[in-house]
């Protein structure tokens, strides 16, 4: 069965990056700065784990075409 991983590269940067400058932009229309903390905190909770997980799905995917 083949994988593609592009979804889950784009889910990945956007629970890292797409998140918090999300947040960023409610947090100056708002002027409350504890929007950014808050989201900085859930990105790299959601995000760090998925990018890792999608890197290693990356290169064992890789392995298997080598072979």
């Amino acid at each position: 069965m083949k994988e593609n991983l592009k979804l889950a590269w784009i889910a990945s940067w956007f629970a890292l990056v797409g998140q918090l400058v999300y947040f960023i932009g409610v947090s100056i229309y708002t002027g409350d700065w504890r929007y950014v903390m808050w989201s900085f905190m859930v990105s790299m909770i959601a995000g760090v784990p998925s990018m890792i997980r999608t890197v290693q799905k990356q290169k064992e995917l890789n392995n298997n075409h080598m072979k």
